[in-house]
C-alpha cells in the first residue's frame, strides 16, 4: 500500500515510517505542516493518507482541513486521522463528509502494532475506524455548548448580551487579544466556518439562546 504520512512529530513520523514499511507498506511521502499536505496529496496520490489533526503553523484543524479538501479533490480517498484527545467537533466533520474509508483514532492507539495496522487496512478497504473513546464521546453528547471550557461560555454569554470584544475584555479583566482567540476557538467547536455573510457572531449566540444557556 502506497501511504502518506502527515505528523509534525518527528519521533511519531519516523516511527511511524518504519512500522509501516517494516510490515511491508510503502511511505511515498511526508509532511510535517499543514499546507504541505494537500499538494504532497495530489502529486503522490496515495491509496490511503494518515494524517495528523493539529498541524503547523496554527496546530488547529489543518490536518482535518486538508484531509477534506483531499477527499474533494480525490474523491474516495482514505483517510486515517490521528490526534492526541478526542476532538469531538473534527470527528464529527471528518464523518460529515462521508463515512467510508475514513479513520480517526487517537494517538495512543498507535502503540498497539496490529489493531493500528488493521484500522488501516479497514479503512483502505473503504471501510470505517473509529477510537473507541470518539464513539463514546461522541454518543453521549447532546448539548453543543458541552465542548466549550468554562471561560468560552462566559465569553459567549457575554457576545449574546450583544457586547464587543473590548467591553468583553474588561468585563472578564483579559485582554482584547485573549478575547478573540477564545471566539476563534468558539468557532471551531461549534462547527462554525467563515462565510461570505460574516455573521458566525450571529450564528454561535442563536446556538448558546437555543442549548437554553
Amino acid at each position: 500500500m502506497r501511504l502518506v504520512i502527515a505528523e509534525d512529530n518527528v519521533l511519531l513520523r519516523e516511527g511511524l515510517v518504519l512500522l509501516l514499511t517494516t510490515v511491508g507498506h510503502e511511505v511515498v511521502a511526508v509532511a510535517g505542516s499543514g499546507p504541505e499536505v494537500l499538494p504532497t496529496l495530489l502529486e503522490c496520490r496515495p491509496d490511503a493518507a494518515i494524517l495528523d489533526v493539529r498541524l503547523p503553523p496554527g496546530f488547529r484543524d489543518e490536518g482535518l482541513r486538508a484531509a477534506i479538501q483531499a477527499r474533494k479533490l480525490m474523491p474516495g480517498l482514505p483517510v486515517l486521522v490521528l490526534s492526541q484527545y478526542v476532538e469531538e467537533t473534527y470527528a464529527a466533520e471528518l464523518l460529515a463528509d462521508g463515512a467510508a474509508g475514513v479513520g480517526y483514532l487517537l494517538k495512543d492507539r498507535v502503540s498497539r502494532v496490529e489493531e493500528f495496522q488493521e484500522a488501516l487496512e479497514r479503512v483502505a478497504a473503504g471501510g470505517t475506524a473509529l477510537d473507541p473513546e470518539v464513539v463514546s464521546q461522541l454518543m453521549t453528547r447532546r448539548d453543543p455548548l458541552d465542548a466549550l471550557t468554562p471561560r468560552e461560555r462566559e465569553v459567549l454569554a457575554l457576545m449574546a448580551q450583544g457586547l464587543d470584544n473590548p467591553t468583553i475584555a474588561l468585563s472578564l479583566r483579559i485582554t482584547e487579544r485573549s478575547v478573540s482567540k477564545h471566539i476563534g476557538n468558539i468557532f471551531l467547536k461549534l462547527d462554525l466556518p467563515p462565510d461570505e455573510s460574516g455573521d458566525r457572531r450571529v450564528r454561535a449566540v442563536l446556538t448558546y439562546l437555543e442549548a437554553g444557556a
